[in-house]
């Protein structure tokens, strides 16, 4: 199977790092001096990490309907209850997931339905794994309304991620699983659920976007 990479989000990245790698090649070349062969040993291991970065493998969804799917690769870092929704929804389940440099790093929707609201809020780059953060960073928050009732999905910057995609609209329909964006380098994924949802995961367990199932069946 062939590698599958997010080129369009890559470029920008891969371009700079590729000149530098010619330019440090022509310099050895020229040169002949240690400083340039580093150089270029340096630019071509930041390449591999560039490669590694925008990797986008193939999840294997859940055959259940009434589920809700990860939206992003990592540790749950709290799973809190009784918490106030961002957009006014009431009460509502708060679920953190935070994802390393290592960690794959696109988004996926958690759940089928339509987006009816998406806000995007500039702001700081603190740590991800810093509760301050929630706050405070650059983040996107998007609102789906599904069977399940609102169920809200934010992605937060982090100290190395310093750009949020969200390729989502407005009254877009989404399927639980679909790709739609990503925090570059890391970061956190927040998920605010309604009450009485029947979670299969705890604080401490890895997930998988769009393969790994947080929970289901909520109870009107």
């Amino acid at each position: 199977m062939k590698p599958n990479f997010l080129w369009r989000e890559m470029g920008s990245t891969l371009v700079p790092a590729f000149c530098l790698l010619i330019s440090q090649s022509v310099f050895y070349c020229l040169y002949g001096r240690p400083v340039f062969l580093l150089l270029v040993l340096v630019c071509a291991v930041f390449l591999l990490l560039i490669f590694y970065f925008f990797r986008n493998p193939d999840r294997r969804m859940p055959d259940q309907e009434d589920v809700l799917l990860a939206p992003a690769d990592g540790r749950v870092l709290s799973v809190e209850s009784g918490m106030v929704s961002p957009m006014g929804d009431g009460a509502v389940l708060k679920i953190v997931i935070f994802l390393s440099l290592w960690d794959v790093h696109v988004n996926r929707v958690p759940v089928t339905g339509r987006v009816d609201r998406i806000d995007y809020h500039p702001g700081r780059f603190l740590p991800a794994f810093s509760r301050d953060s929630s706050l405070r960073n650059e983040q996107t928050l998007i609102r789906i309304q599904s069977g399940f009732g609102p169920v809200i999905l934010k992605q937060v910057a982090g100290f190395f991620a310093r750009k949020i995609v969200c390729n989502l609209r407005m009254h877009q329909d989404v399927k639980a699983g679909q790709l739609f964006g990503m925090i570059k380098f890391g970061s956190r994924v927040e998920l605010f659920i309604p009450a009485g949802f029947n979670l299969r995961i705890r604080r401490g367990s890895r997930v998988r976007a769009g393969e790994t199932i947080i929970g289901d069946h909520i109870h009107a």
